[in-house]
Parts: C-alpha cells; sequence; structure tokens
C-alpha cells in the first residue's frame, strides 16, 4: 500500500470513530436520569419522547366518556348514538352538549338543566326519608327531552297510545290512559300495570290523576314531565305534595316530609323503570316518572 493509501485510510477511520463517539453521547444525554424507553416512530424514523408516546396513548379528555353520557346511551339507544368532543351525538345528526360547565345554583340545575346536571343529585332507594336538596330526577335537559319526545304539545300528542288502567274503584282494564311508547315507556307502564292487578290490596290508589299535559311546573321556568307523556299521577285521596305540607316554603327551606304510597306500590314502579316523586326532599307521592338513567346511575 502507497504512503497516499495510508493517510487516506487513517483519515476514514479516525472519522468513524468520532461519529460513533456523538452518537453515544447524544444517547446517553437524551435518556440521563431516566429508565423510561425511548419511542421510535417507524414511519418518520424519528425519535419520539416518552412523554410525547404517553400523550399520544392517552384519549383526549373531551372524548372520555363521562358515566352520565354512557348511561344515557344505554337507556335511550334509539336517540343517544354516542359522545364526541363534549357532546352527545344523537341519531338524527344533531348533538346536544352533556356539560356546559357552568356553576350553578340548587335552583338553576332544576330551571337550566344540561345533560350532566341530571345526575347531580342521589336517588336513595335505601331509605324512605330522602335527604336535604336530593331531588334526582326534578333536573331534565329539556334539549334532550324536546329531541326524544316531542318539541310541542301536538308533537307529544301525536304518539300517545292508551294503556289499560284502573278506574276509579281499582278495577283493572275498567279504564285506560294516555301514555308515549317512545323509549318503551308505554310498554313499561303496561307491565306495572299488569303487576299492580295482582295487589288487589292497594286499588283504592291506583285511579290516574293524569299522565299528558304540556305545561310549565307551578312557579317556575320549566316543563313539567307531564309534557312528555311518560310520566303518570296517582294516589287518590292519599296524595302528598311538599307546598301543599309546607305552604310558602322556597326551594331551599327545610321542609316537613309527608306520604301515605305504600312502599310496595314504588317497588312494583321503580321495577319497571319508573322513579318516584316521594323519593325527592320536594316530595311529589303521587307522580311516577319513567327515568331508567336515574335508576342505573343510583343502583
Amino acid at each position: 500500500m502507497t504512503k497516499k493509501a495510508y493517510i487516506i485510510a487513517a483519515v476514514v477511520m479516525l472519522s468513524a470513530f468520532s461519529g460513533m463517539m456523538i452518537a453515544n453521547s447524544s444517547c446517553n444525554s437524551s435518556t440521563a436520569g431516566s429508565s423510561e424507553p425511548v419511542a421510535i416512530d417507524s414511519a418518520a424514523g424519528e425519535v419520539a419522547s416518552p412523554a410525547a408516546a404517553e400523550e399520544e396513548a392517552t384519549p383526549s379528555p373531551d372524548n372520555a366518556i363521562p358515566e352520565g353520557a354512557s348511561i344515557l346511551m344505554k337507556c335511550y339507544p334509539d336517540f343517544v348514538k354516542g359522545y364526541k368532543d363534549g357532546k352527545l351525538q344523537m341519531s338524527d345528526g344533531s348533538t346536544i352538549v352533556y356539560d356546559d360547565g357552568r356553576q350553578k345554583s340548587f335552583v338553576q340545575k332544576l330551571d337550566d338543566s344540561d345533560a350532566e346536571d341530571m345526575f347531580a343529585f342521589k336517588y336513595d332507594r335505601s331509605s324512605w326519608t330522602p335527604e336535604y336538596l336530593q331531588d334526582a330526577g326534578r333536573s331534565r335537559c329539556e334539549q334532550l327531552f324536546k329531541k326524544m319526545y316531542g318539541s310541542s304539545s301536538q308533537q307529544v300528542a301525536s304518539k300517545l297510545v292508551n294503556v289499560k288502567w284502573f278506574d276509579a274503584n281499582g278495577n283493572y282494564g275498567g279504564a285506560s290512559v294516555k301514555f308515549t311508547p317512545v323509549n318503551g315507556a308505554a310498554d313499561h307502564l303496561k307491565a306495572v300495570a299488569a303487576e299492580l292487578s295482582k295487589m288487589p290490596q292497594f286499588k283504592k290508589y291506583y285511579k290516574s290523576e293524569g299522565t299528558f299535559y304540556w305545561r310549565k311546573v307551578r312557579g317556575a321556568n320549566r316543563l313539567s314531565a307531564h309534557s312528555y307523556g311518560m310520566t303518570i299521577d296517582i294516589g287518590g285521596n292519599y296524595k302528598t305534595y311538599w307546598l301543599w305540607s309546607n305552604g310558602g316554603a322556597s326551594e331551599t327551606a327545610k321542609i316537613r316530609y309527608e306520604n301515605k304510597m305504600p312502599h310496595e306500590i314504588v317497588e312494583v314502579f321503580e321495577k319497571h323503570g319508573f322513579i318516584w316523586g316521594g323519593r325527592w326532599y320536594h316530595y311529589d307521592t303521587m307522580h311516577f316518572e319513567y327515568r331508567p338513567e336515574i335508576l342505573m346511575a343510583n343502583p
């Protein structure tokens, strides 16, 4: 080998050795003080930091499905199809904001409820005396309920069907009531009636006091559950209501509880997806409302 060839070979070897030292120094500095693995982007051939890799693997908070949204999807599958970017995805392609992010008072959660507010209160089936301001079911997201049951009196009424019920003497089939078939509510009420017919000892409570009636709640700026055709009042002469027993009381006042509805009747309704107004602090013991999501959220 000539002298010139020796010199060229030496230069090449020196360059390779320097490159190896630089590369080794770079790897050590990028992982110094850390036992985390380095992620490689195989498509780009680039090194990604562990933090970046973890960020990519973690779902966006807006797309992590809240428990309440998941429950609505299970209870109302014909309407609530999914959840994305903080919104319920409806079957007609529209969206409804799940949580408007506002801090609300007790009354605001009733009068201006979003879907998330409907799960703000406890429906306690372990006790027959409601806790202070625990009114699970009194909050209703009107945008959601109008989407499902109808946005006007005429729309709701056009869907109603007859359900065999009890007459004033408690005779099964002696009368019928109007109820919405939406979300299977009418079928669930039929199941309630069939089961109550096997409990004649309570027939004095069975007479209907009303189902569908498009109106606002007394003294409030929100629609009554009766507006949607999925609520029935019963009780005959054994009805109690918080304002009747506590005249002039405000929504946040301490009130006296009173009930005459047999617990056995309540349990039949709850078995078939209905909540009872007697479990509200602001009690309405004649009131039974088809709200399976409240029961699922409060097993």
